[in-house]
């Protein structure tokens, strides 16, 4: 299959609607509609169920899109680090979550500087659950990822790090004098609506919380007044004036992972990684 065959698909499974996807493809309808009965008759599967009014994924278009969207990446992917092995010399990109683990990696880039063999390592913070896109895209060629709530799928890794989580409260809040606070309470905080964190395609859940971009923006919004949240208890390093912690013992442990795609040969990324997982 044509890569130019999956990104035909891929735009009609996201638009449901052949008129739109043709548009966002900069072609006309009539090839595009093509293109796709000829996939399908490739396969030997309906891919999507047509009526004159909507168009649906099968459950067999609903793994191409699964699949196609992870080829797709994988071939930009490519592209990048070609590129970037052409043109940008001896050097790393590392891609972490802004305001997350910052004693860890700065351990970790120090460690690595004292190795003979080391290479510029450019450090790039990005906002929340953008670090996996990044890797995968070829923006980037390591990443910090922190378990549970970054997908680890597809990559190699090493765990470099464990902690529990607090909750992080306005200074002053009567939970502060406690000393620890339970899940169960944290879900029903008066006057503090919870935190809405973006899902992996960017949108948010419905709700009375603000929407989240980054941990800075965050821990403005806690020290306002404005929400709560669980996060590692790494983050009382960050911690300002306006904002106090609280364990939380049967929230899920968190765990810092170094990740990198499993095909790199990289012997500059093998070093990297050494010095970390020496730490």
């Amino acid at each position: 299959m044509e890569t130019r065959e999956l990104r035909y698909f891929v735009a009609v499974a996201e638009e449901l609607h052949f008129g739109r996807a043709a548009d966002r493809l900069g072609i006309a309808q009539p090839p595009l509609s093509r293109a796709i009965q000829q996939i399908e008759r490739r396969l030997g599967v309906a891919l999507l169920d047509r009526s004159s009014r909507s168009v649906s994924l099968t459950e067999a278009g609903a793994t191409l899109l699964r699949e196609g969207r992870a080829a797709l990446d994988a071939v930009e992917a490519a592209e990048r680090r070609t590129r970037r092995a052409a043109t940008g010399g001896s050097r790393l990109v590392l891609v972490n979550k802004a305001g997350a683990s910052i004693e860890l990696l700065a351990k970790m880039l120090d460690a690595y500087a004292a190795e003979p063999e080391a290479v510029t390592v450019d450090v790039v913070l990005c906002g929340i659950g953008e670090q996996e896109p990044m890797l995968r895209d070829g923006r980037a060629d390591v990443a910090l990822l922190h378990l549970p709530f970054d997908s680890i799928a597809g990559f190699d890794t090493e765990e470099l790090h464990s902690e529990g989580q607090v909750l992080v409260l306005p200074a002053g809040h009567p939970l502060t004098t406690r000393e620890h606070v339970r899940m169960a309470e944290v879900a029903t905080l008066p006057g503090l609506p919870a935190p809405r964190w973006p899902r992996r395609d960017g949108s948010y859940r419905d709700g009375p919380g603000p929407q989240i971009h980054d941990n800075t923006q965050l821990l403005q919004l806690i020290a306002l007044g404005r929400t709560a949240a669980v996060l590692p208890e790494s983050v009382r390093v960050n911690l300002t004036e306006g904002l106090a912690t609280v364990p939380v013992p049967d929230a899920p442990p968190v765990t810092t992972v170094i990740a990198w795609p499993p095909h790199s040969r990289s012997l500059p990324l093998a070093g990297l990684i050494r010095a970390a997982t020496r730490l």
